[in-house]
């Protein structure tokens, strides 16, 4: 499937998470006007990560309100059982991780086959190599850099040898892969992640809670 976003060097994806709750329509329109080029939703459901979100019906009304792709997080257990629904939602790109997924490459079929992109994530305590059996499989690869389930977390410099080690897999393999971090991402991590060998970084709290997040995108994506 075509990268949506092949003359960007850095893709910057504003996380909801760390938006206004009452408000996501309005949030999702403001970081579409601010200049975003994906919104990342995080979708959790109290099993897999403590925390519980939204579902598919969040994610449609969303749609409704943006035109920015829409790149849905599934921090779930058995994601199999909600990937139709978050595709018929309108979201471009799915993502589940590999620690919850019974049959990973049944899940990346299911989600292509849907017409969305697929992501497979990793957490900060899984192996590297565990993923690179589905590299050429899958569109984006999302390294988590906190562990799962809350925003506002610090960075886990650890994280970098996970994304060097895929990076590299990734050009032996010759697949254009998407990288994605996720968690703890400001100026200061941007261009650590970005040197490792990521491409797309996901910011909440340094994005929804500055005070111009125009200025915010736009300093993150200079950064890295």
């Amino acid at each position: 499937m075509a990268r949506p976003f092949p003359d960007k060097p850095v893709v910057i994806a504003p996380s909801i998470l760390a938006s206004d709750f009452a408000r996501l329509g309005e949030e999702a329109r403001r970081a579409e006007d601010a200049g975003a080029d994906i919104l990342h939703l995080d979708v959790m459901d109290g099993h897999f990560v403590a925390p519980i979100t939204f579902g598919a019906q969040a994610v449609e009304a969303i749609r409704r309100y943006t035109s920015l792709f829409l790149d849905a997080h599934l921090m779930v257990d058995n994601p199999e059982r909600i990937i139709p629904q978050f595709c018929d939602a309108g979201t471009d790109n799915i993502t589940f991780h590999i620690e919850a997924s019974k049959d990973v490459e049944a899940n990346i079929a299911r989600v292509h086959a849907a017409g969305a992109r697929c992501g497979l994530t990793l957490n900060p305590d899984t192996p590297a190599k565990s993923v690179f059996p589905y590299l050429e499989k899958i569109d984006m690869l999302l390294v988590m850099s906190v562990r799962p389930g809350y925003g506002g977390q610090q960075f886990i410099p650890d994280s970098l040898a996970s994304i060097r080690a895929i990076r590299q897999q990734a050009k032996a393999l010759g697949t254009p892969l998407d990288i994605e971090v996720d968690g703890g991402i400001d100026e200061k991590t941007a261009p650590l992640v970005v040197e490792a060998g990521a491409n797309v970084l996901v910011a909440g709290t340094a994005l929804f809670g500055a005070e111009d997040m125009r200025q915010a995108i736009e300093a993150l994506r200079v950064r890295g």
